[in-house]
């Protein structure tokens, strides 16, 4: 007799519906998703917790940016392609070092802002409820018009109550250890980042429990609605349970190491066996591996469109960090290579090439002490990560490519 193996069992799924069930349920959570992201919402919670002043200067910086168009008739640039390049910039660390680099790009005067932005960061219980994730969101969504995507690292200390309630809510005993003035978190075995989850290490037995119980008070608090996905069983519990929440959505990151089309039908198998009603996934976009070339980048993208997924979106590394791989690596020709092939590619910057300080993905995992020390020098590498972008953008552009930018360059 065949057997169908299913990713999550009777008892998993049970879990995670009680997970949701403890916050309302998915009709509330979505309502009050919804709410959350508008900008009045956002900037009164961050006027309550002593932000308001970064989103009162960020406002008047943001109406002084260019726009796409001036620049396009001023240059007597025509799109004559039709696969589109979306830009994406990684590393928006904060409240205070997002509103440095709007203050270096406002002075700049001619650099036009990218589609997505994303942070990686731990959301500790001072940054989601503390007011500094809030006042990102308002300044890079609703202020800069960008699609913000932000990470859930399992092993964050939390305060005890946190897994408290986690247990209460799917009877499922998570095992912690003692953190120190009340708080606690997983304990880790495998080796990682302090905070575990880098590349999937230690999401292990329930933790992805954790992961979703993570985003969902996130998304509650914040109106954050994008969350990186970094392990095979979070990717498998976040389309389950967001298969009835239309405004939560994933991206899968490269550090899954998606670095060829077996492990793309891998990634198909999970998302198919929980699609939502209208045949979609909470997985918007897949980070390609650096590894892959354009003719296997092409072919990802026509694998996913046999299967139905041609909404999906597939990002690659255009410039890397120098902890993150080989140190001249550059993919904007094969990018191209990508384009001329007719299909769209997310052209993600991880860093400018030029190695400055901060720019690594050690600077990732520094704690909140220290991003606010050094805000003024990460500010300064999200502003050069976005000049090398916009650099490259505009190149994509006189060749005739429609490229997407911020709501904010748009106009």
């Amino acid at each position: 007799m065949k057997m169908h193996v299913t990713f999550l069992d009777k008892k998993e799924m049970k879990a995670i519906d009680n997970l949701k069930s403890f916050y309302g349920g998915a009709k509330k959570i979505g309502a009050v998703l919804e709410k959350s992201q508008q900008y009045a919402y956002r900037k009164n919670k961050a006027e309550q917790k002593g932000f308001g002043n970064l989103l009162n200067e960020a406002e008047g910086f943001t109406r002084s940016f260019p726009k796409v168009d001036a620049f396009k008739k001023a240059q007597h640039i025509k799109t004559t392609k039709k696969s589109r390049a979306i830009t994406q910039v990684s590393g928006w660390q904060g409240a205070k070092a997002t509103h440095e680099a709007i203050i270096r790009l406002a002075a700049d005067g001619t650099r036009f802002l990218p589609y997505e932005m994303i942070s990686v960061m731990a959301l500790t219980d001072n940054y989601v409820y503390g007011g500094g994730l809030t006042t990102t969101l308002a300044m890079c969504e609703n202020l800069m018009g960008a699609q913000f995507c932000t990470s859930s690292l399992v092993g964050t200390p939390l305060p005890a109550k946190r897994f408290n309630d986690l247990y209460k809510a799917t009877g499922v005993k998570i095992e912690t250890l003692d953190a120190g003035n009340g708080f606690r978190k997983l304990r880790l075995v495998n080796q990682g980042t302090p905070f575990g989850n880098l590349c999937g290490v230690e999401v292990s037995n329930d933790h992805h429990l954790v992961y979703l119980d993570s985003i969902t008070r996130t998304a509650l608090e914040t109106g954050c609605s994008f969350f990186l996905n970094p392990s095979w069983s979070t990717i498998a519990a976040a389309c389950y349970y967001g298969r009835d929440i239309p405004g939560v959505i994933f991206k899968i990151s490269m550090l899954l190491s998606t670095q060829n089309t077996v492990m793309l039908r891998m990634l198909i198998n999970i998302m198919k066996e929980y699609l939502r009603k209208d045949g979609t996934t909470p997985i918007y976009e897949i980070n390609i591996g650096n590894a892959v070339t354009p003719k296997k980048f092409v072919e990802c993208r026509e694998i996913l469109n046999k299967a139905g997924l041609s909404k999906m979106h597939l990002a690659a590394h255009i410039v890397i960090n120098p902890d993150l791989g080989a140190p001249d690596f550059n993919w904007f020709d094969n990018g191209v290579e990508v384009l001329k092939c007719g299909c769209d590619i997310i052209y993600k910057y991880e860093s400018d090439g030029q190695s400055r300080p901060y720019d690594t993905m050690a600077a990732y995992f520094i704690s909140e002490d220290e991003l606010e020390a050094k805000a003024g020098l990460i500010g300064d590498v999200i502003y050069h990560k976005v000049v090398r972008c916009d650099k490259d953008a505009k190149a994509l552009m006189k060749m005739g490519y429609p490229v997407k930018f911020a709501g904010v360059s748009e106009g």
